[in-house]
């Protein structure tokens, strides 16, 4: 998926530098709450990789516009008629293992980037900052996966950052963390109030832009080799085939005929929280879906379509 970064137009995201050697990445899609459709999957990545290749770039900062940092997964339409951002073999699991291998790109570029976490931050969202090198988030985010509800998530991180014990809990109820919990927990390096966020965060930019980058990218690459060796790399893509059996669930099938019964995937989401009380039942729109319209593909965190 590598490849020299060519000219790009950039339709969901805004990039700037507001600091010297500080690029940052905005994901621009509030009115959605950032969920992550092909486009702003494949700008999100094309930004970082050019921003890797430019020798005046030293730490790259990916964050959300909006109230959220990014809801998930685009659940819906929000797909139709647009390509996946790079090519990944077809055949049962290609969706679990193409947003893995994206997000996992990230532990391989040669400059870090910190993700900037705010508001929701769930399911693809919770993937895409667990790919980034170092989380600054606000006190009050929430991150969480609600889509073990009804199936298998496509990058099991859980145990590996949050604690086998935590993790677990994560993965058999879809509850959230606050920011400070996941600070707590390992999942992230900080936690400020929400306000003082953007300081905090490119407080942490200033300071890494002063190291030499050449030491580093060397020092990164020396976490993230660690890591490998333990196995978290090898994890996650094993992990990928159990989230392919799942789309295979008797559970799955029901949400989806749920999808069907109750008026489009909001109301099928909205049946899936309410026993929770959390999630789309106690903040409207915490994952990102307006009303399935007839013959609207669903499109979400297994990349799964039924008419």
């Amino acid at each position: 998926m590598y490849g020299a970064p060519g000219p790009r137009e950039y339709t969901v995201v805004v990039i700037d530098e507001p600091a010297p050697h500080v690029r940052r990445i905005t994901m621009n899609r509030p009115e959605k709450r950032n969920a992550l459709n092909h486009a702003l999957r494949g700008d999100v990545l094309a930004a970082l990789y050019e921003g890797d290749a430019d020798p005046d770039v030293h730490v790259q900062i990916v964050r959300g516009a909006g109230p959220s940092f990014s809801a998930g997964y685009e659940l819906g339409g929000g797909n139709e008629g647009l390509e996946l951002p790079f090519y990944t073999p077809g055949g049962d699991g290609q969706w679990p293992r193409h947003v893995t291998t994206g997000w996992m790109s990230i532990w391989d570029l040669g400059k870090p980037v910190i993700a900037q976490v705010h508001g929701y931050c769930l399911a693809g969202g919770s993937e895409l900052a667990t790919g980034c090198d170092l989380v600054m988030i606000a006190d009050d985010a929430k991150m969480g996966y609600p889509a073990v509800r009804f199936g298998v998530p496509d990058m099991h991180f859980h145990a590996w950052f949050l604690g086998m014990r935590k993790g677990m809990e994560m993965m058999l109820t879809g509850d959230s963390i606050s920011g400070i919990e996941a600070v707590e927990r390992g999942w992230a390096n900080r936690s400020v109030p929400a306000d003082e966020l953007d300081d905090a965060t490119l407080d942490l930019a200033v300071r890494i832009a002063q190291v030499p980058t050449e030491l580093v990218q060397m020092n990164k690459r020396i976490v993230h080799h660690q890591m490998d060796i333990m196995g978290l790399r090898a994890g996650i893509r094993a992990g990928t085939e159990l989230c392919a059996l799942g789309t295979h669930t008797k559970a799955m099938a029901e949400f989806l005929k749920a999808r069907e019964d109750q008026g489009g995937l909001t109301g099928a989401l909205q049946a899936r929280d309410e026993k929770f009380g959390d999630y789309r039942t106690s903040h409207e729109g915490a994952e990102q879906r307006t009303g399935k319209r007839e013959g609207e593909s669903l499109e979400g965190s297994y990349g799964t379509k039924s008419e």
